[in-house]
């Protein structure tokens, strides 16, 4: 059996205004469901071992979260090598709710954007307001990268993670590098 890998394998571009770092093995677990219900909650809750977010937004500590994908979708993060017990965990969770929980860890990459201008890489690829009084750490989007689906949250002032599909890792890469080339400041 071989062993998992990274899309890019940890590909990494520090020579311009910010810094892309393709995240480690990240286990990612979509759960569908009424996120009012306290199952629904407990699920996600007891596997991220971090308070549910509110709508919009991302509570992440290290390589564990919850990001609120839509009304009836949350995206559970946790270390790769827990996911099937931890769905296993979320099924008996849940009960006889009316739910889904599905490993989508190889299906997905995720990138981190840090620095002083991360906010700027990502403004010139997204169509969200980056400005500091409007996308804060926490805050959540699902959106498009220049010409595919992605989403991504503030970690903090100076870093975002994003999120996109493993197929497309190479592109949203690219994309990334070529948005934080040298001399690629935007000159406000």
């Amino acid at each position: 059996m071989s062993d998992p890998v990274t899309a890019l394998d940890g590909a990494v571009s520090d020579a311009g205004i910010a810094t892309i770092t393709e995240v480690p093995l990240q286990g990612m677990i979509t759960l569908r469901g009424d996120l009012s219900t306290t199952a629904v909650k407990n699920a996600a809750t007891g596997v991220a071992a971090v308070d549910m977010p509110g709508q919009g937004e991302a509570n992440c500590v290290e390589n564990r979260g919850i990001c609120w994908m839509s009304p009836d979708e949350l995206l559970v993060l946790c270390p790769y090598e827990t996911v099937a017990a931890n769905i296993e965990l979320m099924q008996k969770t849940l009960g006889d709710a009316h739910a889904l929980a599905v490993n989508v860890s190889d299906a997905r990459a995720s990138f981190r954007v840090g620095g002083g201008r991360a906010r700027e890489v990502i403004a010139k690829l997204c169509p969200v307001d980056l400005s500091p009084d409007a996308f804060k750490p926490g805050m959540f989007r699902r959106t498009r990268m220049a010409q595919v689906p992605a989403a991504f949250w503030m970690r903090d002032e100076d870093s975002f993670q994003i999120i996109c599909f493993r197929s497309q890792a190479q592109y949203v890469f690219d994309l990334l590098t070529v948005a934080a080339q040298p001399g690629s400041e935007v000159n406000l």
